[in-house]
Formats: C-alpha cells, structure tokens, sequence
C-alpha cells in the first residue's frame, strides 16, 4: 500500500488562515484574562498585547493539538498560558536591555519605567500560573513549571555573556535552547497533550517545537545585522550595543585575522554600536550571514524531520511551513 501523500507545504499567509478561528479565541481570552483592577497593570499589559507580532507560540499550541487530534478549549487556555508567559519575558528582557523600541513602538520601560513594567511582567507570569491551576492537570504545571525555569536560568545566563568576546558557538547555543527554544518546545508538546496523543508523538512535537526555537532565534540574530530597521521593528545592530556576541559575529571573529579580530573584541566590550561599519565589514568578509543562515536551516530541516512519523494533514503541513517561514522571512 502507498505512503499516503504529503499536503503541499503552505505559506505564512495559509497558515494563519488555517489558525485563525483558534487564534480568534486565544485572542479573546488573552484580553478577558488580562483585566485586573489596577489600572496600570491593563495599561501596560495592553500596551504590549496589542502590539501585535504574530502570536507564533499560541500558534503553535494551536496547531500541534490539531495536528493530533481535535482543538477544544484546553487547547486555547494552554496557548494563552505560553503568551502570558513569553509576554512577561518580553517586559523583563526590555528593562535588563534597556531597550526602547519593540514592534516598531516604544517598550513598556521606555513610556512607563523599569519598576512598572518589571511588576507587570511578574503579574502576567503570575496571571499564567493561575490558568495553568484551573486546568487541574499535574502533568501541564510540571511541564510548565519547569520550562519557566529553563527560561529564567536562560536568562541569567545570556547576562554572563554581555560584553564577554570569548561567547563560542556552544555557549551561544545553549542561551537560545534554554530562553526561546524550551518554550516552543512546551507549546508544541502541550497541544499534542491536550489532544490526547500518546508520548512517542509528544516528544516528536517537542523536538519539532525545540529545533524550530532554534531556527527561529538564530535567523532573529541574522536580521538584526541585515534586516530593514523599520520592517524589523527595531534598532539595528540592539545586540551589538547590549554588548550581545551572537552568532554572525561569533563566527566571524573565529574566521577573523588576528588584527580584526582583536578589534571586534574591543567592539564587544565596549558594546560600540557606532562601529557598525567594521562589524558589518568584517561579517560580510567572513561569510558569516550565510554560515548562520546554514545553522539556521539546519535546525529548520531537524525539525521538519521530527514530523516525519505524525499523520500527513494541514496542520503537519503548517507546522513543515512555519519551520521554513523561520528561516526564510525578512522581519
């Protein structure tokens, strides 16, 4: 008997189109779950919500338990648990970052103030443990609970890095595996749980969910050396004046002569965004876009393959697309 026949693998466009009565409800539970009765908590919380971006996480929580079964409820609070907790992330990281510009509008921090949006972060991360309880289902606290640790130790551990010129391929991997990577894999693997899929899917969708973090965060790192600063949302070369040695320029200090490479050193310590021009220069010399470009498909092929063993329906297809969305998208 033949192989039953692959759905043709859709566009960003599609996708969304086949999410969107689930998005539709994720959305509207987002806002009646984010009300609270002091006004600068919703003023905030809004203020980032409806910023927009493509809710690629609920996304995928979405997709997953549709790819395995029916969408019902569970399903949507889950998806709204993994955006209240991304969003919290979103409102620390900007203060840690000093950051002023998110989605093309100015963060939280920059209107507000670092303690304002700190405190409102740690209600949206509170606000998700709430939803999680009301599910009653010890396996979804574990799962969660766990991977918000992964996410604060990511955290901490990308501050080590800060101005640190010696940050390898290795280290670098391991900030984005614990900080968005372990959250796409908890989506992915809560839509397969809620459905009822049994382990051996589950992993297959966490490790879809992990290696397409990968991708995701490593072709975000290219962008932000080579995208259009409006279509991206934000300022170009944020990482090089946060003094972030992601992986273009890791690889191009590794492929650097010795004069170059004690000067991008520098450029890293001292977080020189002014010296662009030279960063610029010295990636394009090394090659170093299209060797993070490669690592990035690479992750987006791994996860394609974790796919391999799920039915062949239009949610498999979306999820095959949105791994080669991640590499190939210019914002």
């Amino acid at each position: 008997m033949a192989a039953p026949t692959p759905a043709p693998v859709p566009g960003l466009p599609a996708i969304q189109a086949l999410a969107a009565p689930d998005m539709d409800a994720i959305d509207a539970l987002i806002r009646r779950r984010l009300a609270s009765d002091v006004v600068l908590v919703n003023q905030i919380a809004e203020h980032i919500v409806s910023a927009g971006g493509k809710r690629l996480r609920p996304m995928l929580v979405a997709l997953a338990g549709r790819a395995t079964g029916p969408v019902t409820p569970q399903h949507h609070q889950l998806a709204a648990i993994v955006e209240f907790i991304h969003t919290s992330t979103l409102l620390h990281d900007d203060v840690v970052d000093e950051s002023d510009l998110r989605r093309g509008r100015s963060t939280a921090n920059a209107l507000w103030g670092n303690a304002p949006s700190v405190l409102v972060g740690d209600f949206l991360y509170s606000r998700s443990f709430q939803l999680m309880v009301e599910l009653d289902r010890m396996e979804v606290m574990r799962i969660l609970a766990d991977t918000t640790n992964r996410i604060a130790e990511g955290e901490v551990l990308q501050l080590l890095h800060v101005r640190n010129p010696d940050t390898d391929e290795a280290a670098y991997l391991d900030v984005i595996e614990r900080k968005t990577a372990v959250l796409f894999a908890a989506g992915t693997r809560l839509g397969a749980l809620a459905s009822g899929a049994d382990e051996a899917t589950q992993q297959a969708l966490h490790d879809y969910g992990l290696q397409l973090g990968h991708a995701f965060q490593i072709a975000d790192d290219v962008l932000d050396y080579s995208a259009d600063a409006d279509a991206l949302g934000k300022n170009l070369g944020d990482d090089l004046a946060e003094g972030k040695a992601t992986l273009p320029l890791i690889h191009a200090m590794a492929h650097a002569d010795d004069a170059t490479r004690a000067r991008l050193r520098g450029i890293v310590e001292r977080g020189e965004v002014d010296a662009m021009p030279d960063v610029l220069a010295a990636i394009a010399s090394a090659g170093s876009l299209d060797y993070s470009l490669r690592r990035a498909g690479e992750y987006a092929a791994a996860a394609e393959a974790a796919l391999d063993g799920l039915p062949q329906n239009d949610a498999v297809a979306a999820l095959r697309g949105l791994a080669r969305y991640a590499v190939a998208r210019s914002a």
